[in-house]
């Protein structure tokens, strides 16, 4: 029997005065969370619907069961809007922006739009070399970048593929989503190093191969299924979920292209932050790479929830997901970094840079493109 009932009149009043109370406490609470949020530093962050930046989604569902890391991030609006928690107190509100490239990303960190992003380092190369006060503070992720084309093209490789393009009679059309995107670097350079001609002007049909800009990876697999273009490359997922809807067929991973064993383990995505964040907080910046980081390694062996929380927020099938061989990396290495100087050397080389990386080698310019503050010094 409910209080009410038991004591007449009395009871009511009581029941009433309870449910006053407990909406009130409602109230304050929801109103001290806005208090709390108004009166915290806010901090937008960037990232592209792609599985090369799993490791941001990974936290975001997790949450608190990342409270271990240190740090953590605590849902205020799903997917959209988190306090980000360290050292058991709320430091920073984080709002994810997506964006649909990493120049993108690079040219809202131009126009002060966004505060940090997940993007590739070409990208954030890219517009460093533009003027573009940012730095890269932390690595993601290496490979996970393919050419896919039409179920039934005659091509398998990259010999064949390169033997098709030399017999065509007019140039064939590759899409990628970026042009300061790795995948359609390495594919360009690739390509020049096969002895093709490379063009991204539709009116010269001296050329062998015709580059065409699909302006993001959404427009990827619509563009390759309505034949606009004879094959796309691009990251993951969307060379795997080709497959799985059987819209295309991977014809190469680009880590398999010749030179034999050289672009393995190429660099693909970076955390890169404003360097307005990076002197004005500090602790911002480097809770969040410590977050990124640690993630990254538990994304190394937790492949099969990884695949479900990717797959659930990019929107592809699972088995798309599941076929990701990306590795996401503890921290930088010297390694990684000789490699992103072989991506400097490539972009300058194909005319890429026109300011501060111009002519530059990346042991002359490592102040300018990375603060090894937050991740630590490249480790052997």
């Amino acid at each position: 029997m409910s209080a009410s009932n038991r004591f007449g009149p009395f009871g009511k009043r009581l029941a009433a005065l309870a449910g006053a109370a407990l909406c009130t406490l409602f109230l304050v609470s929801t109103l001290a969370s806005t208090v709390l949020a108004e009166t915290l530093p806010s901090y937008k962050l960037s990232y592209v619907r792609t599985t090369h930046h799993t490791p941001l989604m990974v936290a975001a569902i997790k949450g608190e069961e990342f409270k271990a890391f240190g740090t953590y991030l605590n849902p205020l609006i799903p997917r959209e809007k988190y306090e980000l928690v360290s050292g058991g107190k709320t430091i920073a509100i984080i709002d994810l922006i997506l964006a649909k490239s990493g120049s993108e990303s690079a040219t809202m960190f131009a126009q002060g739009q966004i505060d940090l992003a997940m993007a590739s380092v070409t990208a954030i190369m890219a517009g460093i070399d533009k003027g573009t006060k940012m730095h890269i503070v932390a690595p993601l992720q290496t490979e996970g970048m393919a050419l896919v084309a039409p179920k039934d093209a005659k091509y398998s490789d990259f010999a064949s593929f390169v033997a098709f393009v030399k017999a065509s009679k007019l140039p064939v059309k590759v899409g990628y989503h970026s042009p300061t995107s790795a995948p359609k670097i390495l594919l360009e350079r690739a390509l020049k190093e096969a002895g093709l001609k490379v063009t991204e002007d539709p009116n010269d049909y001296t050329a062998k191969v015709l580059l065409a800009d699909l302006k993001e990876t959404s427009n990827m697999l619509p563009a390759l299924a309505t034949r606009q273009v004879e094959a796309i490359v691009g990251p993951s997922p969307f060379p795997e979920v080709a497959v799985t809807k059987g819209a295309g067929k991977i014809v190469f991973d680009l880590r398999d292209m010749p030179p034999k064993g050289f672009w393995h383990d190429f660099p693909c995505c970076v955390v890169a932050a404003s360097d307005a964040i990076i002197k004005a907080d500090p602790k911002v910046v480097k809770a969040l790479v410590d977050l990124t980081l640690k993630t990254n390694t538990w994304c190394n062996t937790h492949k099969t929830e990884v695949a479900k929380i990717s797959a659930d927020w990019i929107g592809i099938n699972l088995a798309a997901a599941q076929y990701s061989t990306l590795v996401f990396l503890p921290g930088f290495t010297q390694g990684w970094v000789r490699w992103a100087g072989v991506y400097m050397d490539l972009l300058d080389g194909m005319g890429n840079f026109k300011g501060s990386l111009k002519g530059k080698k990346i042991d002359e310019v490592k102040p300018l493109l990375f603060d090894f503050a937050f991740a630590g010094q490249p480790k052997k």
